[in-house]
């Protein structure tokens, strides 16, 4: 469904409402920028010539870039668990950003665009122009704030900096003489009236003064003067000339509080599409004031049973207090990132501080592309959004439907389109989690109760492969060591392998294992940097010779091209596990798939929930929990 900043507050109780049954809430972007590394080459900065980053170098780099560019469009699935009819029902959003501030506000925010960005967008005919004509507001928490503490300042009368005139500002002193002789004149008064005075150009009186009224120089003079000689009365801005009376608190107060709530009210508004965010990571909506819900699918007011509206929110409101939404999205480094700066503020120096506010603001986080590839020993798995949603598509269960309201991707493949994208993700999430539980081709570990679960190390692992006409054939696992934190043996369970037996440790040392086949390439047309997946997703998809004009690979690359794949890792015993017996790829397996995907609870997601795919960098992930399980 696409949402514009007409339709945006008629359907923004619709989605609070979908948001408090969610199962999970799946996220896509368009982005007008991406980190280039070819920038940094050009100016001499390549610090890491060649070799693989490190995940700190990697979120520094993505972090400038974030900071530099923006998000022009979100893409909101939220998906709900129908347990009566054992289907999926999906509500698909699709939304252009406005990146302009209302002016009242006094923040400025800087934007701008990357020519290859803007040049893959309008490619796959991406309307450039929608964010400024139709694209929906939104304010970051730290903007927010900003804007809330300039209004503030604003109110308080002796926190202006005063303007110190120099003795050859003759016009200027002038005209601070006249108002301070004028102002004196009036307070010595006989009469109580009149109960103000008018402070205006010289003249303003005769029927043929023509001047325009004070300027914003001379209205500032007045202000100060009011202010450190006058503390008894109050000076009020009017059109041309400014207003001089006695100074009443209750009065001031009231007209103080009448203005910092036309202004929140403009703050409300401008805040847009974080109000959604907000819902989902359990985000306070105190200050969203119901009366705007009331208007129609145009943005037209419309009469409406206020009582019922503000009963409505406030059970909204509640149901979302202690919600954290599942959030799913494929490929997801790169953008929390760019969703964090966007929606919530200035991001943090380390990767470590970022791992643990986003993992504290949404408990569980699951990437798609590390589920597809995680174990996985294939060289070249299939993991872009459109392979998977292909191979995918074909399984009967679990049942996905649309819901009624959002019929617009039906039919019709809309490919970076944000909406659309973050649908496909849902789809892939689904389907592939309830095929790989009852394929059983997650490994996990069990140990004792004190110690709970342990999510294994990233080494080894069996052959997922979606499709049952793979061009890759056989496929074997390393044994995992055990764990210095854990002293318990581990059970490593895998579907259709057998138990290993021990070979003898009497392989030279020199001797490499077997490399297995390299595929056939593919001559398809390499895919811009831009793609929705990111950069960095193009080292699993593309050809690793650097073909593609539009990236630099170089330092992306496996530093050690000849490590085998399979290579045995020793025991405790000093023992050198032999590979186990080929696995059936995963369409091939005889299995009884679920109705739903697992659990939230399960121990399958202790697996693959919180951990994000980070190629090209020597960590491969981004584990957001740092290595402790959910409990």
């Amino acid at each position: 469904m696409e949402v514009d900043r007409s339709s945006f507050h008629w359907q923004l109780p619709r989605m609070l409402r979908a948001l408090a049954k969610a199962h999970f809430v799946a996220v896509d972007f368009e982005l007008s920028g991406i980190q280039s590394k070819t920038i940094h080459r050009a100016k001499g900065v390549d610090k890491h010539q060649g070799r693989k980053q490190t995940l700190q170098q990697r979120y520094e780099e993505v972090k400038e870039a974030a900071e530099k560019y923006q998000i022009l469009q979100v893409g909101l699935t939220i998906v709900i668990q129908d347990e009566q009819t054992g289907k999926y029902i999906a509500r698909p959003y699709n939304f252009f950003l406005n990146p302009i501030l209302e002016e009242k506000l006094d923040i400025e925010r800087i934007f701008s665009y990357q020519s290859g960005a803007v040049e893959f967008l309008l490619g796959h005919k991406f309307n450039m122009g929608a964010s400024f004509t139709k694209g929906v507001a939104y304010l970051s928490r730290e903007e927010e704030a900003t804007a809330m503490e300039i209004e503030v300042a604003k109110r308080d009368r002796f926190a202006i900096p005063d303007i110190h005139l120099r003795s050859d500002e003759v016009e200027s002193l002038t005209f601070v003489r006249r108002v301070r002789e004028e102002i004196e004149k009036w307070k010595s008064r006989k009469t109580p009236h009149p109960e103000y005075i008018n402070i205006a150009p010289e003249g303003h009186a005769i029927t043929h003064f023509t001047e325009r009224g004070l300027n914003g120089y001379q209205k500032r003079l007045v202000h100060q003067l009011v202010r450190a000689e006058h503390p008894d009365l109050v000076s009020i801005s009017r059109a041309g000339f400014i207003q001089i009376m006695k100074y009443d608190e209750k009065r001031e107060d009231a007209i103080k509080q009448q203005k910092m709530e036309a202004f929140k009210e403009k703050v409300t508004r401008q805040v847009g599409l974080r109000w959604v965010v907000e819902g989902m990571c359990g985000g306070s909506l105190d200050n969203l004031n119901p009366i705007m819900f009331a208007k129609g699918i145009e943005g037209k007011p419309v009469w409406i049973d206020l009582r019922e509206l503000k009963r409505a929110h406030e059970e909204v409101k509640e149901n979302l207090k202690n919600k954290r939404a599942v959030l799913v999205g494929h490929n997801l480094f790169m953008d929390l990132i760019n969703f964090y700066k966007c929606f919530f503020g200035q991001l943090p120096d380390t990767v470590e501080e970022f791992q643990a506010i986003i993992h504290k603001l949404f408990p569980l986080i699951i990437d798609t592309k590390y589920m597809v590839t995680h174990n996985n020993s294939n060289p070249n798995p299939r993991s872009s959004l459109e392979e998977l949603d292909a191979d995918l598509h074909k399984e009967p269960v679990p049942v996905i439907e649309l819901h009624p309201e959002h019929p617009n991707y039906k039919d019709m493949v809309h490919a970076h389109e944000a909406g659309y994208d973050s649908f496909t993700t849902a789809k892939v999430l689904i389907r592939l989690s309830a095929k790989l539980e009852a394929a059983g081709y997650y490994t996990h570990v069990v140990e004792s109760e004190e110690e709970g679960w342990h999510t294994p190390p990233e080494e080894g692992g069996v052959l997922i492969n979606l499709a049952s006409d793979s061009d890759y054939g056989e496929s074997s696992s390393k044994k995992h060591t055990p764990s210095s934190h854990h002293p318990t043996s581990h059970r490593v369970c895998l579907t259709e392998v057998t138990n290993l037996a021990p070979a003898a440790a009497t392989m030279p040392k020199s001797k490499k294992a077997k490399k297995p086949k390299k595929p056939k390439k593919e001559t398809t047309k390499p895919k811009s940097a831009f793609a929705h997946f990111g950069m960095f997703d193009l080292l699993e998809e593309l050809n690793m010779d650097g073909a593609d004009k539009g990236v630099d690979f170089e330092d992306m690359e496996d530093d050690n091209e000849e490590t085998p794949l399979l290579a045995a890792a020793p025991n405790p015993d000093g023992w050198k596990i032999a590979a186990p017996p080929a696995l059936k790829s995963l369409g091939e397996c005889d299995q009884h798939v679920s109705q739903f995907m697992p659990v939230w609870k399960s121990d399958f997601w202790n697996v693959y929930g919180n951990k994000l795919r980070v190629n090209g960098t020597v960590e491969g992930i981004c584990d957001l929990t740092g290595g402790v399980p959910r409990r």
